[in-house]
């Protein structure tokens, strides 16, 4: 009998421990979560206008470097490189600097009522990332030259800046620069694969 009970025991454990690692922590639904993910998924449908034959395009990838991780909207992998696109749908007028850790949105209402909220560098995010990430591949046994953007879908950057693409029309230039290729195939596919596990 004893051991029928620390059986059934030890069963429950188990069950309640599998349970626990695979249940998802619940993410609050907020106004600029729901913007984020339209935007994403608008740029990732743009995105996909330019890509060539030869392009691979990986969304929502996951990257852990040393303990930092990152989200990445959407990496190119093409015979040129590894390029990062970075989504922004922010409404509202944005002030900052390019080295500022933070800007300000500055949104008026229909109203005339004028909100401020702070909101993270997405130049700052998206340097991070292409640190995060070419490290994470390096540590693979892929040592690639990446490249990030910014892409705006609504609203605009205060700055001028190499990582921010003005417009989608800058995609396909971004994607495709006036260089030799810098992969083949093999390491392409070795890099997709890891970014997609």
């Amino acid at each position: 009998m004893f051991y029928l009970v620390a059986a059934i025991f030890i069963v429950a454990v188990i069950i309640i421990t599998v349970k626990g690692r695979h249940a998802s922590i619940p993410v609050e639904d907020t106004p600029e979560r729901r913007a984020g993910s339209q935007g994403e998924k608008i740029a990732a449908d743009i995105i996909r206008q330019y890509l060539n034959e030869d392009d691979r395009l990986i969304t929502n990838a996951v990257v852990v470097y040393k303990g930092r991780m990152t989200e990445l909207d959407n990496v190119v992998v093409n015979p040129k490189g590894v390029f990062i696109i970075e989504v922004k749908n922010l409404s509202g007028q944005l002030e900052g600097k390019e080295n500022d850790k933070e800007w300000v949105k500055v949104k008026t209402t229909a109203a005339g009522n004028t909100y401020e909220k702070t909101v993270k560098n997405p130049i700052a995010q998206v340097k991070r990332q292409i640190y995060i990430l070419a490290n994470y591949l390096e540590a693979c046994g892929v040592k690639v030259w990446i490249e990030g953007y910014v892409l705006f879908v609504r609203g605009t950057s205060p700055v001028s800046s190499i990582y921010i693409l003005d417009d989608v029309s800058e995609i396909d230039g971004a994607i495709h620069p006036d260089k030799d290729p810098v992969l083949k195939k093999g390491k392409m596919k070795k890099i997709e694969r890891l970014l997609q596990d």
